[in-house]
């Protein structure tokens, strides 16, 4: 997504959660500053096949995750959405790369970064103190903001983990973009929320969802990428719902 036209989205969404755009800022500061000590990514370091499996912490993520067990995963660049990376590991699958505004179990986080995962870090406004306390013990990073992006930190568009997923594969070149336990539906799992049981999604959370899935929507009607889902939540506008199995049939 260009950025003039992401921050037309961004604007929207900082006033439907009465977000303050100066403390994303600052928290995107903060990780430029870090990760610029540490060594910082950039986007031409990142090398992914033309298709990617985008993981999300939603309900159908565990079913999933069985049925791709079928499936010849090295075929694809798995991107897992922040605390998606658990449930991945707990089947021995390493994701190639991370979106995290690291709220997700970190040690599963931090120890799939030291075993080859690479990290998208995400910068805004309510994850400052994680930032400042995660970061420097992290390889291969690359920043990202939802606001103006700055030398180290980069702006694909998206809003949450799971979108941002989408909008990083897109930016990166990808032909194919499947979703994965991405079901925009009104259950959280505790992949997504690790100290708390599955349950219905609070208030903000039913409505970051709505954004994201407005996103992932958006990104299917105005690309040339082939968008497949093999969630079983809601359907989505310009995503064809497949099996998994039908993952190896896919033509570019």
């Amino acid at each position: 997504m260009e950025l003039t036209l992401w921050m037309q989205w961004y604007q929207s969404i900082l006033e439907d959660f009465d977000f303050k755009r100066k403390d994303d800022e600052l928290s995107a500061e903060i990780l430029n500053n870090i990760i610029d000590d540490i060594g910082a990514l950039t986007p031409q370091d990142i090398k992914i096949k033309e298709k990617v499996i985008v993981f999300g912490a939603g309900p159908s993520l565990k079913p999933n995750l069985a049925d791709l067990k079928k499936v010849d995963l090295d075929e694809f660049t798995l991107i897992a959405a922040d605390g998606a990376t658990t449930a991945l590991l707990e089947e021995s699958i390493i994701p190639d790369i991370i979106v995290t505004d690291l709220d997700g179990r970190m040690d599963d986080i931090m120890g799939a970064n030291q075993n080859g995962s690479l990290l998208v870090v995400h910068a805004h406004g309510n994850n400052l103190e994680q930032i400042e306390k995660y970061t420097p013990q992290l390889v291969n990073v690359l920043g990202t903001t939802q606001s103006e992006p700055l030398a180290s930190v980069h702006n694909f568009g998206g809003f949450t983990d799971g979108d941002r997923c989408v909008f990083l594969a897109m930016a990166l070149g990808a032909r194919v973009i499947i979703l994965s336990g991405m079901d925009f539906g009104k259950t959280v799992t505790h992949y997504s929320r690790p100290d708390q049981e599955d349950g219905p999604a609070d208030t903000i959370k039913e409505k970051k969802l709505k954004w994201a899935k407005k996103l992932v929507k958006w990104a299917a009607s105005n690309s040339d990428i082939q968008f497949f889902n093999i969630s079983t939540g809601e359907k989505v506008k310009g995503v064809e719902d497949v099996d998994p199995e039908y993952l190896q049939e896919i033509q570019i």
